[in-house]
């Protein structure tokens, strides 16, 4: 089993100061315990694969759902995903606030795929706390930040509740009091020509529906439907075009390989090895991007070498039997 992390989870104070020193282990590619109106979240560069391994590592995460991506503004989300009238004027109506946009993903969106599960879909939303706007803007670039809590606990609305769950595997926690709402943002589907409401939370249906001047769908739900397009949804991910063997212990004709710890080493054919070291957190950053990468070769079959099913290697070998399942 790969060793945990331990680390000293620091406490920043709120102000110019701690602002600075949040951003400072952001950029760095460290993990923040960021306040928002609605609970912690757990902030880690969204553009960082290796970051946004380092979220789900910390939080005990049993598969790479989506990530909300917070951003400082209207003008950084429409560098991220592309706004149609009626996402512009649901940013006006609650902007800052506790609505999560799902929108198609924009050309040079910096959001990486593991954040985004691999899909050409990105979560959206501008927090309302100035603390944690300030950090995401002196950071420089989105935050992937899911709540401050281990997989499976009561989102944290306090400073103490994150500790209580993650003290010694994040960096810091940016101290701003109790969060206000306290429960999670909603979440908005505009896909599609139908808005559809994927999470009920900080923003009620009706206020949707006000500013919209339509009724919002419900989101489908159920492990076949489709992909998860945000936190709280059940079913498969992206999925390449080519079939996927798992467990390989090394590479029959036509096929290339995923690899892991140099398994495949001197085989001859395409191999790209999520981590040479064997080291899970490094696979979990490269998950999505080799995937897509050996589907942009043309291969007809992927090989992916055995992966330890601890720690991330959990959520890694949930992913790749996703991907390996038959499909219809």
């Amino acid at each position: 089993m790969q060793q945990e992390d331990k680390r000293v989870t620091r406490f920043l104070s709120p102000g110019p100061a701690g602002i600075a020193q949040a951003a400072a282990i952001l950029r760095a590619g460290g993990l923040v315990a960021l306040p928002t109106e609605t609970v912690y979240g757990l902030g880690g560069l969204a553009a960082d694969p290796r970051a946004v391994a380092a979220i789900y590592r910390a939080k005990g995460r049993p598969s790479f759902n989506p990530l909300i991506a917070h951003v400082a503004d209207v003008a950084s989300a429409r560098r991220e995903g592309i706004f149609d009238s009626r996402a512009e004027k649901l940013a006006e109506a609650f902007w800052p606030g506790p609505l999560t946009l799902v929108l198609p993903l924009a050309p040079g969106a910096s959001v990486c795929d593991l954040a985004r599960a691999g899909l050409d879909s990105v979560a959206l939303r501008v927090p309302a706390n100035a603390l944690t706007r300030g950090a995401i803007a002196a950071a420089g670039g989105p935050v992937a930040a899911p709540s401050a809590n281990l997989s499976g606990h009561v989102s944290p609305s306090t400073p103490v509740h994150v500790l209580a769950d993650l003290d010694g595997r994040i960096d810091a926690v940016l101290n701003g009091g109790a969060c206000p709402v306290g429960v999670e943002s909603t979440i908005l589907s505009l896909l599609d020509d139908t808005p559809r409401l994927l999470r009920p939370g900080g923003v009620s249906r009706v206020e949707i529906e006000r500013v919209l001047g339509e009724t919002l769908a419900e989101a489908e739900a159920g492990p076949e439907v489709g992909p998860i397009l945000a936190p709280g949804m059940l079913a498969s991910h992206y999925a390449p075009r080519a079939a996927v063997r798992l467990d390989a212990q090394d590479l029959e004709d036509g096929e290339a390989g995923l690899d892991f710890g140099g398994r495949f080493h001197g085989v001859r054919g395409k191999v790209l090895d999520l981590s040479p070291r064997g080291d899970l957190t490094e696979a979990a950053a490269n998950l999505f991007s080799m995937l897509r990468a050996l589907d942009a070769e043309g291969a007809k079959k992927i090989a992916v070498a055995p992966i330890p099913d601890a720690d991330l290697g959990e959520a890694i070998n949930d992913r790749l039997r996703r991907a390996a399942a038959p499909r219809g």
